[in-house]
C-alpha cells in the first residue's frame, strides 16, 4: 500500500553531478524522517543523508559539502543533489522513510527499490 520510488540514478564521470528523487505514495497519514542510504557490493548499507519533517538535515562525513538533501512535504518527495561525485560514491542508493499509514498506527520504516549510481574515474 505504501510505495517509495526512486529515480535519477545513472552513469556519470568523476566530478559530475546527479540528482536523485524519491516519491512516496499510497496510504500515508504522515511522514517523519526521509533519507537516502547506499550500498556497494560486499559492504553494508550506510546512511548518506536524512532530513526530518521540520527540515533538519544530517549527513555522513564523506558527503558533507558535496551532497544536499531536501524534501517537499506537500508532494511527499525527497531529493538528493550530488555534486563533485567520486568513484567511491558508486553504489545502489535507497530511499527510506519513517511514516504512519493512519492516526491509529505507529511509525514504520519503508524502503524504496533502489537506483544505481555509477561514477567512472
Amino acid at each position: 500500500q505504501v510505495q517509495l520510488v526512486e529515480s535519477g540514478g545513472g552513469l556519470v564521470q568523476a566530478g559530475g553531478s546527479l540528482r536523485l528523487s524519491c516519491a512516496a505514495s499510497g496510504s500515508i497519514f504522515s511522514i517523519r524522517d526521509m533519507g537516502w542510504w547506499r550500498q556497494s557490493p560486499g559492504k553494508q548499507r550506510e546512511l548518506v543523508a536524512v532530513i526530518t519533517d521540520s527540515g533538519v538535515t544530517t549527513y555522513t562525513d564523506s558527503v558533507k559539502g558535496r551532497f544536499t538533501i531536501s524534501r517537499d512535504n506537500a508532494k511527499r518527495m525527497v531529493y538528493l543533489q550530488m555534486n563533485s561525485l567520486k568513484p567511491e560514491d558508486t553504489a545502489v542508493y535507497y530511499c527510506g522513510a519513517e511514516l504512519r499509514t493512519s492516526f491509529l498506527t505507529t511509525m514504520k520504516f519503508y524502503w524504496g527499490q533502489g537506483t544505481q549510481v555509477t561514477v567512472s574515474s
